[in-house]
């Protein structure tokens, strides 16, 4: 589909321009693209295109599709009372206050439609729904989330939806910012930022922790979506899309059987089907988190209870490694902390890059370029296997490390070095002591339930690696 007229994009911060601007390396999927003449000197060395011709256009279209460019415009989007093309869902369970603080945020011109799933004071839900003049739709009993979204959508009448969980309060800007994407005719879903609450004097380490490191977070950079890419899915708290292309997937397009892990499967199947879903963290909305330990690591493991019915329905896209030949061997050669263990894994990523620079035949600069590819995938590699062993695959790293030295030491590096990085890398207001302990506490209740949630579905395929065997082109 083309772009319209005067819609620009930007170079992705993950692309580098090689062979004198010629070849572009990286993107969303680690791969090169090669540029004809008229492409190249279409960008003219620069990082911002216009689609303002039928090449400009076509180019645009391809940087996007392909994870090299984001979306660009030359001018703020504008104030969020200007949109009267959305309606706001919101479904919530009791939580009034919560209501009250996220429907006072919205603008007045915007129309909402308020799903009470089973409140125990569902007169309390409706007093606020009529405060705002929103739309209510009554769940007798309690149904879940995925089907109250449903029943909200089936009210709507404007060609765009926002979901937004109760919980959330929006920060202005955030509806013009993302219903702008969507004049990008195959963009289905757009989703922003998920920020903790604002910090305050007082908040306990689990609330500085969840400021910095929420799992609702997916960083500052804005992607394409694709499974098993840079960004994977988009959490429910918070999405804009096409109500016509929800449509399409059937009479609810959240899966009602789903009580957690619906908003993943429904981007899945968006993607299946060949719609294009973006995130954009210039968007932004604040999401309360649970405070209480006892709550926050009883939330960590009910997320992680969602890989294995989705490992039923979508494979290896849940699969917590994606290695191929020589990355197995690059990390094994590392694990097994041996004296030919450096060079093995150095030697593993030299065959890696030759073999790449092989399929380079158009560049300029073969080895250059695949070198850079094989240099981020070795860095991918560390970062999967360290989180492989603190998270999905701690029990067995931890029997393993009851018997090896080696086993302990491997274990005890993953999880320190992890967690320093990791606080460095999010800017975190805690202490380091404190953040790995809330790191690793993390990623024990998440990997507890992907094991809880595997045990219940009586399959274990939600911790298979996905092995591919061929390269990425």
């Amino acid at each position: 589909m083309n772009l319209p007229a005067g819609f620009g994009v930007r170079l992705s911060s993950r692309t580098k321009v090689c062979d004198g601007g010629r070849s572009l390396v990286g993107g969303s999927r680690g791969s090169v693209l090669y540029l004809s003449d008229v492409a190249a000197d279409l960008l003219d060395g620069g990082a911002v295109l216009l689609a303002t011709s039928g090449d400009g256009t076509t180019l645009a279209r391809s940087l996007l599709d392909r994870g090299f460019a984001d979306p660009w415009w030359p001018n703020p989007a504008g104030p969020d009372s200007q949109v009267l093309d959305v309606t706001v869902v919101v479904p919530v369970r009791d939580r009034a206050q919560d209501l009250t603080l996220l429907l006072e945020a919205l603008p007045s011109s915007v129309p909402v439609v308020v799903v009470d799933d089973g409140s125990r004071d569902p007169g309390q839900v409706a007093r606020v729904a009529r405060a705002y003049g929103a739309s209510l739709v009554v769940h007798d009993v309690n149904r879940g989330p995925a089907a109250a979204r449903n029943s909200g959508l089936r009210h709507v009448t404007t060609p765009f939806v926002a979901f937004c969980d109760s919980d959330i309060v929006p920060d202005p800007g955030w509806l013009a910012t993302l219903r702008r994407h969507l004049d990008d005719p195959a963009l289905a879903m757009v989703a922003p930022r998920v920020l903790g609450p604002e910090r305050r004097p007082g908040d306990s380490w689990v609330e500085r922790y969840e400021q910095a490191r929420s799992s609702l977070d997916l960083g500052p950079e804005p992607a394409a979506v694709r499974q098993q890419g840079v960004v994977a899915y988009l959490p429910s708290a918070c999405l804009v899309a096409r109500v016509a292309v929800l449509a399409r997937l059937g009479s609810g397009p959240f899966d009602e059987a789903l009580r957690c892990g619906e908003d993943v499967d429904l981007v899945w199947r968006l993607l299946t089907a060949g719609a294009s879903v973006r995130y954009e963290p210039a968007a932004t909305v604040r999401h309360r988190h649970r405070a209480r330990l006892g709550e926050w690591l009883g939330r960590k493991a009910f997320y992680g209870t969602s890989a294995a019915p989705l490992a039923q329905r979508h494979g290896s896209a849940v699969a917590p490694l994606v290695i191929s030949p020589w990355s197995a061997v690059f990390a094994a050669a590392l694990l097994a902390q041996r004296r030919w263990s450096v060079p093995v894994a150095l030697a593993s990523a030299a065959v890696a890059t030759a073999g790449t620079s092989r399929r380079l035949g158009r560049s300029e600069r073969p080895v250059r370029a695949a070198a850079i590819l094989t240099l981020e995938g070795s860095v991918a590699v560390l970062w999967q296997t360290g989180a492989a062993l603190t998270r999905h695959y701690w029990p067995l790293a931890a029997l393993a490390a009851t018997r090896s030295r080696r086993a302990r030491r491997a274990l005890a590096v993953a999880a320190v070095v992890d967690g320093l990085v990791d606080r460095r890398r999010v800017g975190a207001d805690l202490d380091p002591v404190r953040y790995v302990l809330a790191r690793r506490l993390d990623d024990l209740a998440y990997g507890s339930g992907v094991w809880l949630g595997a045990a219940r579905a009586r399959s274990f395929d939600a911790l298979r690696p996905d092995v591919r065997l061929s390269r990425r082109r």
